[in-house]
């Protein structure tokens, strides 16, 4: 799973914690951008995608994370190791 199908997994995950199925996520999106996507809940959307990938982000990386593109690609090259 790569770039689009990982943006709409992202997505899907997204819609589920927040009971929100009119969520639409783009690279470009930003937490602000989502209605409701505050801080405990983007700790909770980090964990779900950890554990659905089974990967692990850094502590660093998670807290630099400015748009859901750059999720996207650290995703994308954890999962491919």
């Amino acid at each position: 799973m790569a770039g689009p199908d990982t943006l709409a997994e992202l997505t899907r995950i997204l819609r589920d914690l927040l009971d929100d199925d009119g969520i639409l996520l783009s690279p470009g999106t930003r937490r602000p951008d989502v209605p409701g996507w505050d801080s405990l809940a983007y700790v909770n959307f980090i964990v779900a995608v950890e554990m659905r990938y089974g990967i692990k982000f850094r502590v660093a990386d998670v807290e630099a994370f400015d748009t859901v593109g750059e999720i996207v690609a650290a995703v994308d090259a954890l999962a491919r190791r």
